[in-house]
């Protein structure tokens, strides 16, 4: 299908696009990479009477270490992503939760803001911001403000942007040494979206686990942290007995809705499996 007709704006700046957004109001939308927009206003589930354009801004893209935190342009690509040696090196959830998002075309165009800000509980960097505590800048008439991650997504489509505001940047810490870290993503085919997958950042200290974070993906009408399996998992030594009890907790914790994936039921089941690999694998990468 064809989309509606809309105007479109290419700005400059963010205060550019802050302003255009806040004038146009609920008529308009932000274009990032676009594949997930895009596809709405085909299907007219979207019918944006103007569409602004983001890649025309300097400053939203790229990733650097600033001030012991490592910054994300939220117009950074999946590939740039995979592809940087700071990650790799620092926080290496990222480049592995790029990997396993659709295929080569939608990774070369889709970026991290764009998966982030749309909302969509089926996206993989929601979970995996949750799970590393990232910070999201948000940029608006107003100036700029700063959210956690686990604060921002707040229903299916629905994030603590306010009108006229931008996605400018995600903030991370680097992992300290020894942490171990993991995504696992359960998917009906090569480029879909999850049926069920799970984020996990956790350290160990004399033998048990010290911290951990977990999040999961497409099992809740958002991006959900799982504090009770955290906590079932937290002061353990990590055992295959702790280790489904906070997978138990975390199926718990999710409530998914019926589609082509799955019933409620099966869903359920592939939360608390994916859970289970996601904290094997973290634990067998903490040192």
């Amino acid at each position: 299908m064809i989309p509606p007709a809309f105007n479109y704006h290419a700005p400059k700046s963010i205060s550019e696009a802050a302003q255009l957004l806040a004038g146009f109001g609920d008529d308009a939308k932000v274009l990032a990479g676009g594949h997930s927009l895009l596809p709405l206003m085909k299907l007219r589930l979207a019918q944006p009477a103007h569409l602004i354009d983001l890649n025309r801004i300097e400053g939203l893209k790229g990733i650097r270490e600033e001030a012991g935190a490592i910054c994300i342009g939220a117009m950074t690509s999946e590939n740039d992503l995979i592809a940087s040696a700071l990650l790799a090196q620092k926080a290496p959830l990222l480049p592995e939760v790029a990997r396993q998002i659709a295929d080569p075309q939608v990774r070369n165009r889709g970026t991290i803001g764009g998966d982030l800000a749309h909302g969509d509980p089926a996206n993989d960097h929601p979970a995996a911001a949750i799970a590393m505590d990232a910070t999201l800048v948000l940029a608006g008439p107003s100036g700029e403000r700063s959210v956690p991650a686990d604060k921002f997504f707040l229903g299916t489509f629905a994030t603590e942007l306010k009108p006229g505001e931008i996605l400018k940047e995600i903030r991370i810490k680097p992992f300290p040494a020894g942490t171990g870290y993991a995504y696992c993503k359960l998917k009906r085919k090569t480029g879909d979206w999850a049926t069920a997958a799970a984020a996990v950042v956790m350290q160990m200290s004399g033998g048990l686990v010290s911290s951990v974070r977990i999040a999961l993906t497409n099992v809740a009408p958002a991006a959900l942290r799982a504090t009770a399996a955290e906590a079932a998992l937290k002061g353990t030594p990590a055992n295959e007995q702790m280790i489904a009890a906070a997978a138990q907790a975390a199926a718990s914790a999710c409530s998914p809705s019926e589609d082509l994936r799955g019933d409620r039921e099966y869903k359920l089941a592939m939360a608390d499996e994916m859970t289970r690999r996601a904290i094997r694998l973290a634990l067998s990468r903490c040192k």
